[in-house]
């Protein structure tokens, strides 16, 4: 630091204010004191090491805010916390603390009773100030600033009485009526469900006014519904207008001169595995025997960046949106369409720009070189995964030499990961079949199969390998910022737990190493395969698992076991992989490195999306596996116990997969309490436990569509 009383003094007066405030460097300068330009530069020089640092965050075009993270009672005066609030449905608030174990008061979420919440919402990162209380008591606090609002957009249904109008959100987290004034309603009528935003809330008044942003119908209806889920999760319901126009005036012509700048793959062997309803091909492969022996094999990523420059209305849409989204019956793109299905689908026999990366291998799957740049090609098939698992089972048809010939590459490509300690994780994913309704007349389960394997071992290796390719460094070279898909250790808390679990079941989880864990948790996986218990324990191992990031510090991907790990090969649908082909191009051209706090925050927005789309796209399966059920009420279907909590025993059924729970309130044949450590509801009296994973017979007892919810009762055998 250039001077540590000034930056000391600088943290101050960023630290009083609205902790979302954002300065420029004069602003901060002139509140600290300073104006002269000698000292004005030495502010400059300090923003940046806080920058760097993390203490400060970029806040738009030459301004800086507080990071949140780093408010605290030395930098405040007062012992303040910060963190998300969660208001439950019961009536209790807590926030939970974004900086536990600093301090014996701040190691416990902090209780916020109803008069202390001021105009918090449900999930917003607030600024509390901790309540001083004495030793075993629960720490107790009040709301003093709103940070920054979990929710922009905000889903429920009108209800509108005597001329008075209000709003009720369909999230019971959300404790607070909206009143909309009616020259706010735009067309809304009694009992629609709608989309509003809050447009003002005075100090001391428990309702705020809102307005209504969107109409989407009456409740139930499968396009109101969907469309609620995606506003509730605060993506966009249609591309505005500019961007649409923006996209449209995209020349998809590729001249001579840009064909001449790359490198020309369109005489290679090249071709796509997609499933067969895709409408966006992001990713292909080509195939050469070269006369040395090795094996030539490009990853040809779309290259979307060639089309996308940063700082237009169609990358702050996308970077806004930061993925695409996978509703059971629909797919919601990051870009439009006219990119995402047309310049940027790697459709057949079509000139494509792609951005690749290129590896010899031998025929032990050992990269000898490597190439990465800018190419173009032209695809000769299309396949999907069905084509070529039949290639792969049957040794013949189209290309049958070349699809065998990667695929005995993808096997020992994967053989080598999991000798390696990767983690062999194959969750069952649930699929639809709709009518031309979109109502589900059907249910199966979507397997992964040597096909798809065969894409996956390629995209890691194109991943890995760039990750390594910009992460790896030599003693002279100066670190780059990246951005890296990280994903950390197991929590050991919950890793002790699910050890003790599975012992009991007869399974020996050791975990005295990261190489002795995953061994043993692949074997446990291999001896259940094939059962029910094989998917009960597939969910539990997955929730002792930290989640999966984007960040500019690299830890590694522990699930993977790679060192070094990215997301280069899916621009389309993810705004990660476009910031790292903007970032590769830069480096391979010897570009120096770009700002690592600027990053650092767009990598958070980022992995903040990715959770929202994928809290979006179970919400839509839930409510499909409900529509699936509303006709079935009465009937009686096998079933494995799934999750045990207080409110009562959930119960996923075997043939569907639909998951409901039976209520704690028809558990009446006896006392029973949650033993945790075991995942077992247990009865004191008479030993009718129930065990996470036990095989029962359940009822449908009642389908509530609206909240997504199945509610069974147990049958005796």
């Amino acid at each position: 630091m250039k001077s540590n009383n000034l930056g000391n003094k600088i943290i101050e007066v960023l630290s009083r204010g609205n902790a979302g405030a954002k300065y420029n460097y004069k602003q901060i300068a002139a509140k600290v004191g300073v104006y002269d330009k000698q000292g004005r530069a030495t502010v400059q020089e300090i923003l940046q090491d806080f920058l760097e640092a993390r203490i400060l965050l970029k806040a738009g075009r030459g301004h800086y805010k507080i990071n949140p993270k780093y408010l605290s009672k030395e930098t405040t005066g007062r012992n303040y916390v910060i963190g998300r609030l969660e208001m439950k449905p019961g009536g209790t608030a807590f926030v939970v603390n974004d900086k536990k174990g600093s301090s014996d008061s701040e190691d416990e979420d902090i209780y916020i009773a109803d008069g202390n919440l001021g105009n918090a919402l449900h999930n917003d990162l607030v600024k509390v100030v901790v309540f001083p209380s004495r030793k075993g008591k629960r720490p107790e606090g009040q709301v003093v600033e709103i940070v920054e609002r979990s929710q922009k957009q905000i889903v429920g249904v009108l209800h509108i009485n005597k001329g008075i109008a209000y709003f009720i959100a369909d999230n019971p987290n959300f404790r607070r009526d909206v009143l909309i004034p009616g020259r706010s309603l735009k067309g809304g009528h009694n009992g629609d469900k709608v989309v509003i935003r809050i447009v003002e809330w005075e100090a001391g008044t428990r309702s705020p006014l809102g307005e209504v942003i969107h109409v989407l119908g009456k409740p139930g209806d499968n396009e109101v519904e969907m469309q609620a889920i995606l506003a509730d999760n605060d993506f966009p319901l249609g591309f505005p207008e500019t961007v649409e126009q923006e996209a449209a005036q995209i020349d998809s012509r590729i001249s001579e001169q840009e064909i001449q700048r790359r490198r020309d793959f369109r005489q290679t062997l090249t071709f796509t595995i997609d499933p067969a309803d895709a409408k966006d091909y992001d990713d292909a492969i080509s195939y050469e025997k070269l006369e040395n022996g090795l094996h030539r094999v490009g990853i040809h990523i779309a290259d979307v960046s060639f089309y996308v420059k940063p700082n237009t209305e169609i990358d702050h849409e996308a970077y806004l949106r930061g993925t695409s989204v996978y509703l059971v019956d629909r797919t919601i793109p990051m870009l439009p369409e006219v990119l995402s299905n047309n310049l940027c689908s790697l459709r057949p026999n079509e000139d494509k720009l792609c951005f690749s990366a290129v590896f010899d291998l031998d025929d032990n799957a050992k990269v000898h070189k490597e190439w990465f740049g800018h190419t173009v090609i032209n695809s000769d098939r299309r396949f999907n995964y069905d084509e070529v698992q039949e290639i792969i089972e049957q040794k013949q048809g189209e290309m049958c030499d070349t699809i065998l010939q990667l695929h005995q590459l993808a096997q020992i490509l994967r053989k080598k990961r999991f000798d390696n300690n990767a983690i062999n994780f194959e969750t069952e994913e649930v699929k639809f079949k709709l009518d031309e309704n979109s109502k589900p007349i059907g249910v199966y389960l979507k397997v992964q199969k040597e096909a798809n394997w065969l894409i996956e071992e390629m995209m890691l290796l194109a991943n890995r390998r760039v990750a390594e390719k910009v992460g790896k460094r030599t003693a002279r070279q100066l670190p780059r910022t990246f951005v890296f898909r990280v994903h950390d250790e197991p929590l050991s808390d919950k890793l002790e737990t699910f050890k003790n679990f599975v012992k009991k079941l007869g399974y020996d989880l050791k975990t005295t190493s990261h190489k002795a864990f995953t061994s043993s948790m692949n074997q446990m996986f291999e001896q259940v395969k094939g059962s029910n218990e094989y998917n009960m324990l597939s969910k539990l191992s997955i929730r002792i698992m930290a989640r999966a990031a984007y960040s500019t510090d690299n830890i590694g991907h522990y699930g993977l076991a790679f060192p070094y790990y990215t997301h280069f090969t899916s621009p389309i649908r993810r705004y990660p992989d476009l910031m790292v082909h903007r970032l590769l191009d830069q480096y391979l051209a010897g570009k120096p490195s770009v700002n690592k706090a600027q990053y650092e925050e767009y990598c958070q927005h980022c992995s903040q999306m990715e959770q929202k789309a994928s809290d979006a796209e179970r919400k839509s399966v839930k409510f499909k596996q409900a529509e699936y059920l509303v006709d079935k009420i009465g009937q009686v279907f096998d079933a494995t116990v799934s999750g045990i909590s207080k409110w009562g025993v959930y119960a996923e059924l075997d043939e569907s997969k639909c998951e409901g729970m039976i209520p704690m309130r028809t558990f009446d044949d006896d006392f029973y309490y949650i033993d945790e450590d075991n995942y077992t509801l247990v009865g004191l009296h008479h030993g009718h436990d129930i065990r996470f994973g036990d095989s029962i017979k359940v009822r449908v007892v009642e389908v509530d569509l609206l909240r997504k919810q199945m509610t069974f009762e147990r049958v005796e055998n």
